[in-house]
């Protein structure tokens, strides 16, 4: 989604109902960030909203991206929130030798989830279990690297995790937002 590097859009004030809309949408998708939401996102703080490409809402206090939106889709943290709050997220990972195409922008395919290096929940490692449930397609999802202490990848999964490790194959996350994208590297200043 963010491949390249962009000029935002213009900047504006988020009314403080929207301000409200956005504090409980964070707090129902991502119920684990609540004893940090004021930190995230201080009620007496004025966020910001930027208008990026195809048609992407990035909320902004101050300088720090904080989470971002494409049109009527789940309110998506930025990689600098998952980095500040690893624990508070759904969390699969990638085999080593799927890192280097999450990170040059292409489609999270499935094999690299499945295979030995990669963790999906309800797996032999515990950190990955997310309490054992399988997540959902259209669910929002942390991708961690194998051998790597903070997380490359955040998106939306393409098909359900127990679809994923029944047929093995296919897309599992497109459009996510990727460290060293041009999300990642906006300067907001």
């Amino acid at each position: 989604m963010f491949k390249k590097e962009f000029t935002p859009g213009s900047r504006s004030k988020v009314k403080s109902s929207a301000q409200r809309a956005i504090r409980a949408k964070v707090l129902e998708t991502y119920p684990l960030l609540e004893p940090h939401l004021d930190e995230i996102l201080p009620k007496k703080e004025q966020l910001d909203l930027l208008k990026i490409p195809d048609r992407v809402s990035l909320y902004c206090l101050g300088g720090e991206p904080l989470f971002y939106q494409h049109m009527d889709d789940p309110v998506i943290p930025h990689l600098k929130v998952v980095h500040k709050y690893p624990w508070a997220f759904p969390r699969i990972r990638i085999d080593r030798g799927a890192i280097r195409f999450v990170l040059s922008g292409a489609t999270l395919m499935v094999p690299g989830l499945t295979s030995p290096g990669g963790r999906l929940p309800g797996g032999e490692d515990e950190k990955y279990d997310n309490d054992g449930d399988e997540l959902e397609a259209g669910e929002v999802v942390v991708v961690e690297a194998e051998g790597k202490e903070t997380a490359c990848m955040v998106g939306v999964l393409k098909m359900g995790t127990a679809e994923m490790k029944e047929k093995k194959k296919g897309p599992g996350i497109e459009n996510g937002h990727y460290v060293g994208d041009g999300l990642w590297g906006l300067n907001l200043s």
